[in-house]
C-alpha cells in the first residue's frame, strides 16, 4: 500500500496490551504498578495514532477471562478504567478523539457503567481517531450472541451479521476491518480478540511490554503493515490499477 494512499484513507488498527504485569514483576514492583504504567502507554499511543494515519484504534484492555484474576487486581483494574476515563475525557473531547467501550456492561458497576456512558456521550462528535475500549470483551461469545439475535432471519450476509456483532458489543455500526493488530509482551496468539473483524489484518507481534511501548514502536509497526501487500484473497494489485477495495464491518 503507497504510504500516501494509506494516509488519506486511514485505517483500523488493534493492540492487544499485554506484558503490564510482567513488566512490573522485572521491577520488582506490585503488578498493579504494571497497569498504571500501561495507562501512560496508552495516553502516548492515542496521541501518536492520528500522525500516522490512525483513524480507528481498538485497544483490549480487560477479556471476559480476566475476571479470572484475584479480586484485589480486577478491582485496582476497574477503579483504574474508571479513573482514567473521567481523566481523559477532556483531552479527548479537546483534540477530537471519539471514546466507545466495546463489551459486555452488565458485569461492570454502576458507577463504571455511568463513567462510560458520560464519556461516550461528551465526545461523541471527535472526527479526529476514534478509540475504542475492550473491557469484559470476548469475540467468540460475541459471535454466539450476534448468531441469536439472527436466528430465523433469512437471507443473512456479512453486512448483516456484521451489524448484529457490533450490537451484541455495544460498539458503533460502521467500524471497519482491522488492518493492523499488534500484540505486544512477546506472545503470538489472538486471545479472542476482534476475531471476525481480523479476518484479513496483518499481525506484528513485539516482545516489548506495553508499558513501554512507545510512539516509536507504533510507527515502527504501521511502516511494517505499510510494507505488506494486502490482496485479500485475489492477485494483488497492479500498479496501474485501482486500490483494492477495503472490507467494512457492518
Amino acid at each position: 500500500m503507497l504510504e500516501e494512499e494509506r494516509r488519506h484513507r486511514g485505517f483500523h488498527v488493534a493492540i492487544i496490551m499485554d506484558g503490564n504485569g510482567r513488566w512490573a514483576r522485572r521491577r520488582l514492583r506490585p503488578r498493579g504498578v504494571g497497569h498504571v504504567a500501561g495507562a501512560d502507554a496508552v495516553r502516548r499511543t492515542v496521541e501518536a495514532a492520528p500522525g500516522l494515519g490512525i483513524t480507528t484504534l481498538t485497544l483490549y484492555a480487560f477479556s471476559a477471562d480476566n475476571w479470572r484474576r484475584p479480586p484485589s487486581e480486577v478491582d485496582h483494574l476497574m477503579r483504574l478504567f474508571q479513573s482514567h476515563l473521567r481523566s481523559e475525557c477532556s483531552q479527548c473531547v479537546k483534540t477530537g478523539v471519539r471514546l466507545s467501550v466495546i463489551g459486555r456492561r452488565d458485569r461492570l458497576s454502576a458507577e463504571l457503567r455511568a463513567a462510560i456512558e458520560g464519556v461516550e456521550s461528551r465526545t461523541s462528535g471527535g472526527g479526529r481517531l476514534h478509540l475504542r475500549i475492550a473491557i469484559d470483551y470476548s469475540a467468540r461469545d460475541a459471535l454466539v450472541a450476534a448468531a441469536a439475535s439472527l436466528r430465523g432471519r433469512a437471507p443473512l450476509s456479512r453486512d448483516l451479521f456484521g451489524a448484529a456483532l457490533a450490537q451484541a458489543v455495544n460498539a458503533p455500526p460502521g467500524t471497519p476491518d482491522v488492518d493492523l493488530l499488534i500484540r505486544t509482551g512477546g506472545e503470538q496468539r489472538l486471545s479472542d480478540f476482534l476475531l471476525w473483524e481480523s479476518a484479513y489484518a496483518e499481525l506484528v507481534f513485539t516482545d516489548r511490554a506495553w508499558p513501554a511501548f512507545t510512539a516509536d514502536d507504533l510507527e515502527s509497526a504501521t511502516r511494517k503493515f505499510s510494507a505488506r501487500e494486502r490482496r485479500f484473497g485475489g492477485l494483488g494489485r497492479r500498479p496501474e490499477g485501482p486500490a483494492t477495495n477495503h472490507p467494512r464491518n457492518g
